[in-house]
């Protein structure tokens, strides 16, 4: 009766487009409410010690960072580079919009925020260029997802904190499955650029050209390095990262570059402040919700549902996966990973996977969910800046979709791909 009252409550509230953070919150209150069975105290619990965790403050702090930097000047050099190296072969524009948000996302940790800040730039400019609108913004908004994927990312920060996995490894094995999915997204993006005549700028690539761009741009390439390069490297943790990341962007865009005002730092504060707002919410409530789930045993009930169905390790990874697919399409993917990692990872483990692999394994499953109607976040933002319907963007992305589930593939066939990296930890 408990699980009906929750998971109907939840589907309720869904269907009504009530806020994921809320409805998850408003299910569990009423499942308490109407059982009895715990007091509601228990919710107030939840969202209490949900949040009390220093490996949870990077989050915060990431989102400050991403948007400090969108801010200041970091993106136009990013993309500078990447067009310098690509930008006169065919579909160069696409492919270094591709890159570009590849670097952006080894700074912000997220893929809405990675969509806003390269998609407001690289849109209008694929379009001057040539490109039919709709391939523009499909390309944004399919790279943008490489922000949870490419460390750091603020996913993996919540799994390694769920999970009690270390975030730092997370990191490191996010590295090698990000750039294989930004190659695929490039592979197809070239394809689709030549079959409709999309050429490059015509300028000639010169070390030179590429020297002066990435000298223009040092100190916005200087900033992955210096984060990820400090967790590997045993210096600071992720979450004090996190701060340095922060202190960086102001320097940057304050001193260095000097494209960033005084006056905006207000407006970017409240910006962070309500993300992280929203963020640490949904946190709260699916915690909430997630122990309630354990305390019914319906993770218990699930494993040995999917065991009875099959022992085979690749079957049963392959039912997780499109399981993770379908949440992907109507579940934040923050509330998918504080629900879930406690009922799939056990499995995981048992069925011989390592929780660092399947950690990279869910987090570009549900990374693909930002391209995915009906959720599809990044699809969203895309149609904000574009201008285009939720529908034709759809369409545009579907090749896109078919490469990053290909790519899913070969990561959960070679567990090396995600592993590899870390036979060199410090």
């Amino acid at each position: 009766m408990t699980t009906a009252i929750l998971f109907g409550a939840f589907a309720l509230f869904l269907i009504l487009s009530v806020p994921i953070g809320i409805a998850l919150g408003l299910a569990t209150l009423i499942t308490l409410i109407i059982t009895g069975s715990l007091p509601i105290d228990f919710l107030v619990m939840g969202l209490i010690t949900a949040v009390d965790s220093f490996p949870l403050l990077a989050v915060p702090f990431f989102i400050l960072a991403g948007e400090i930097m969108g801010r200041g000047g970091i993106s136009d050099r990013l993309f500078n580079v990447a067009n310098s190296l690509v930008g006169n072969k065919t579909g160069g524009f696409a492919i270094a919009t591709i890159i570009t948000c590849m670097f952006f996302a080894a700074i912000s940790g997220s893929g809405p925020a990675t969509v806003a800040a390269i998609g407001g730039i690289m849109i209008p400019a694929m379009v001057r260029q040539g490109y039919d609108k709709k391939f523009s913004t499909a390309v944004v908004a399919a790279a943008g997802s490489l922000g949870v994927i490419i460390p750091p990312s603020i996913p993996m920060v919540i799994y390694g904190v769920v999970g009690s996995v270390s975030i730092g490894d997370m990191f490191i094995a996010g590295i090698i499955p990000g750039l294989l999915v930004g190659i695929s997204l490039m592979v197809y993006a070239y394809f689709h650029s030549r079959k409709h005549g999309y050429t490059g700028t015509g300028e000639k690539t010169s070390i030179k050209n590429i020297a002066k761009a990435s000298w223009d741009a040092k100190w916005a390439l200087l900033i992955p390095i210096i984060i990820l390069g400090g967790i590997y490297g045993g210096i600071f943790t992720p979450t004090e990262a996190a701060v340095i990341a922060v202190v960086y962007g102001l320097f940057a865009g304050l001193v260095l570059y000097r494209e960033l005002k005084v006056k905006e730092l207000p407006s970017i504060l409240i910006n962070a402040a309500l993300t992280t707002a929203t963020i640490l919410i949904i946190v709260g409530t699916a915690t909430a919700f997630g122990r309630l789930l354990t305390m019914e045993q319906i993770p218990n009930q699930i494993a040995q549902w999917m065991l009875s169905i099959s022992e085979n390790p690749i079957v049963i990874i392959l039912l997780i996966t499109f399981l993770l697919l379908i949440v992907g399409c109507f579940m934040d993917t923050l509330a998918a990973i504080i629900i879930l990692t406690p009922i799939l990872l056990p499995i995981a483990v048992s069925i011989g996977y390592d929780p660092i692999h399947f950690g990279i394994i869910m987090i570009v499953n549900l990374a693909i969910g930002f391209i995915t109607p009906p959720l599809g976040v990044n699809l969203f933002v895309g149609s904000g800046i574009s201008g285009l319907s939720i529908e034709a963007i759809s369409k545009a992305i579907i090749p896109f979709f078919i490469a990053m589930l290909l790519t899913l593939v070969v990561i959960i066939l070679l567990p090396q791909l995600s592993l590899y990296l870390l036979n060199f930890k410090a």
